[in-house]
């Protein structure tokens, strides 16, 4: 690896390290904030969103990695719409992974489980239970469990069909972020030169 090469990867990890604290305490504070103004089971739909957020970004990451950009190129050249940020996708697809597996995935999973523990507190003194009696503990641990079964089924899933679909995962991604790039006249993916991707 050459010098410039570790002070870009240098630069990147900590950019994303940045974005990771910014978000992470955003969603924390966001999440925290709804969790203490509703009931427990409205608590629970929340929780359940976050952790599907994480398994479908995560289904993200991974279908970047494995798609080819080769069928995008002939869609570009019929000027199909979000062909060409899908395009741009595949070819940084290990910082896209990056940023939807670690950054969004990792954030999901830690302000899942504060978010859980906000629930068990609503859900224990609903029925009378101070914190750290057998009945709080055993609802903890039952909805400890409920989460961790969702987010590694939900992955398992994700993974087989970002692997088997990925083009047209990524072609979805692909027009949404034409979509908002087109409405709000904002600028998500950068420009691509023109060069493609080697598959191994």
């Amino acid at each position: 690896m050459s010098k410039s090469q570790l002070q870009k990867s240098i630069r990147f990890s900590l950019s994303i390290a940045v974005i990771t604290f910014v978000l992470a305490a955003i969603f924390s504070v966001i999440s925290s904030s709804v969790l203490n103004g509703v009931i427990w089971i409205f608590g629970l739909i929340i929780v359940l969103t976050i952790v599907l957020i994480g398994v479908f970004f995560d289904m993200l990451g991974i279908a970047a990695t494995a798609a080819d950009e080769v069928p995008f190129h002939a869609m570009a050249a019929e000027k199909v719409n979000g062909s060409k940020q899908a395009i741009t996708i595949v070819r940084n697809a290990d910082k896209f992974a990056s940023f939807c597996n670690d950054v969004i995935g990792d954030i999901s999973g830690i302000v899942s489980g504060t978010a859980s523990a906000i629930v068990v507190i609503q859900f224990s003194n609903g029925f009378g239970q101070a914190d750290g009696s057998s009945f709080h503990i055993i609802v903890s641990v039952i909805l400890t469990s409920l989460v961790a079964a969702i987010t590694v089924g939900g992955k398992a899933i994700g993974k087989f069909l970002a692997i088997h679909s990925s083009t047209n995962i990524i072609f979805f991604v692909g027009k949404t972020i034409a979509f908002i790039e087109d409405k709000f006249k904002i600028k998500i993916m950068p420009s691509e030169k023109k060069e493609t991707r080697n598959k191994t």
